[in-house]
């Protein structure tokens, strides 16, 4: 059901939030808009400035890792998930390493979502849901493992 142009029906959508390219042809086309009126929006889109996927990367993915929703593995999956090209993913995930290290995301994300987890006291089932849990949102299991050992959990 379409209420005007590919072009103002875009321009509706990224009002509410960013997309990526390919996020936005996908919606249009759930639209109905025939595929000659996406590419012609998408094309304008981009020549305004208006649609850009390393900045949609770039803000998103800051996004996820300051909100502690992802890390590494998973943020390339959201970012390839909503469309975004390979090669801009690697790019914006090593820019984004410098700014953010693992280490310290992976203690807010601790500190906010199990405060009071004592990793001596826990049980190997409580330890398990832990690791599953930030296993889960990206966080490398060595990068893990130093995070619960700094707690004295998991000594060899």
């Amino acid at each position: 059901m379409q209420r005007g142009s590919a072009f103002d029906c875009s321009l509706r959508i990224l009002t509410l939030r960013d997309h990526a390219e390919a996020e936005l042809r996908r919606k249009l086309e759930r639209r109905g808009y025939q595929e000659e009126e996406v590419e012609a929006s998408v094309v304008r889109l981009k020549e305004l400035g208006y649609l850009d996927d390393l900045r949609f990367a770039r803000s998103y993915a800051a996004s996820l890792l300051r909100n502690g929703k992802g890390y590494g593995v998973r943020l390339k999956m959201e970012l390839s998930r909503r469309g975004v090209a390979t090669a801009i993913v690697d790019e914006v995930l090593g820019e984004l390493a410098l700014e953010y290290g693992e280490s310290e995301l992976l203690a807010q994300v601790m500190e906010r979502r199990y405060g009071s987890f004592d990793a001596k006291s826990a049980t190997d089932k409580e330890k398990r849901k832990v690791i599953g849990y930030l296993q889960r949102k990206g966080f490398s299991l060595g990068a893990i493992f130093r995070q619960l050992n700094a707690h004295g959990c998991c000594d060899d």
